[in-house]
């Protein structure tokens, strides 16, 4: 005799046990059809007992389309992501439609490898970190025939809609603060670097910036792993012995620059007065540091919940209300580390 614990569930195991027939069960479970309100209690609670998840790919052959909405970003370590994610996932709770995250790691054929599994599932739309992408992964994305939102950038042209914010304008607007505060001798610090092409987009329009002005970048260091406040020291540390009359630093992201700044201060160096440091990302979980890090907030919550309402509003046949392209305005925050 098979034991049904070891054995996939099916609408005939809910039928026996709810005491209907296998078609209302159908019915009841993808919600279709005309069924009084006991039968459907019956059904769903013979299917809660019994610990039935209906097959959604079964279910969905006539649409081709489950109610998954695969998002795609570079890293889960990072701690911009889980801020989107928490957008997405708040935004989507209210409809059918279920969150799937997809980790690249910066990486261009990762890329390409989760999509094409992704997409193979039918999902109701695609939420992707980034407008670059490899010739192939851009040719799934238009043709998957899904809504499709690329988020976190919008210096480039979207396959489909998109939301974030303009790189090179957040590069351009800490250039201009940096330049109005006196700094002349500037060190740039970076990582996983060319492969984030939001910190690239950022540094270009930092430095084209610095450029009209007439200031050069005095020294500069890329690192192509991830962020961390020890990488931030050991960075900073290079770059102040190699270079000791800078008096500016600019750090791709909050997380390095707080590790520098952390340096400085054992070094009894004075913040902002003979060196001043400014980052990228508007991380809460820095608030506690003996100094507020200058920084840019992102907007990364916003950008999760924009993108989500986008997909939700494109699965119903709705159009975009702000169009479908949305910028939003990241907020320059002075702190403590630079000087007005």
């Amino acid at each position: 005799m098979t034991n049904p614990i070891n054995r996939p569930l099916t609408l005939r195991d809910v039928s026996e046990a709810s005491g209907v027939s296998e078609m209302t069960v159908s019915r009841v479970l993808r919600n279709k059809g005309d069924v009084s309100a006991a039968t459907r209690q019956k059904v769903q609670d013979a299917a809660k007992r019994l610990g039935y998840v209906p097959n959604k790919i079964a279910g969905a052959l006539a649409s081709q389309r489950v109610n998954l909405v695969a998002v795609i970003i570079p890293s889960l370590g990072n701690m911009v992501f889980p801020e989107v994610l928490s957008g997405i996932s708040q935004t989507l709770e209210g409809t059918e439609l279920q969150p799937v995250v997809g980790v690249t790691d910066y990486l261009p054929e990762k890329e390409e490898t989760v999509l094409f599994e992704m997409l193979s599932w039918r999902p109701s739309g695609v939420i992707i970190a980034g407008l670059e992408h490899s010739e192939a992964s851009q040719a799934m994305l238009k043709r998957a025939g899904i809504p499709v939102v690329e988020i976190m950038d919008t210096d480039g042209e979207p396959i489909d809609h998109c939301v974030g914010i303009s790189h090179r304008r957040a590069g351009r607007k800490m250039a201009e603060e940096i330049i109005a505060a006196g700094y002349k001798r500037i060190g740039f610090m970076g990582t996983k670097m060319p492969l984030d092409h939001r910190a690239r987009k950022r540094f270009e329009g930092f430095t084209r910036t610095l450029a009209k002005a007439g200031i050069e970048i005095a020294d500069q260091e890329f690192y192509s792993g991830g962020s961390a406040l020890a990488k931030g020291r050991e960075m900073t540390a290079k770059m102040i012995e190699r270079t000791p009359d800078l008096d500016f630093l600019y750090y791709s992201n909050d997380m390095i620059g707080a590790g520098g700044m952390l340096y400085l201060l054992e070094q009894g160096i004075d913040i902002p007065g003979r060196v001043g440091i400014a980052a990228f990302n508007g991380v809460e979980l820095l608030d506690g540091l003996p100094r507020q890090l200058a920084t840019m907030d992102a907007c990364r919550r916003e950008i999760g919940i924009k993108a989500a309402e986008m997909i939700a509003a494109l699965n119903k046949g709705e159009a975009v209300a702000d169009g479908p392209v949305i910028t939003l305005e990241p907020t320059l925050a002075h702190g403590d580390t630079l000087r007005r």
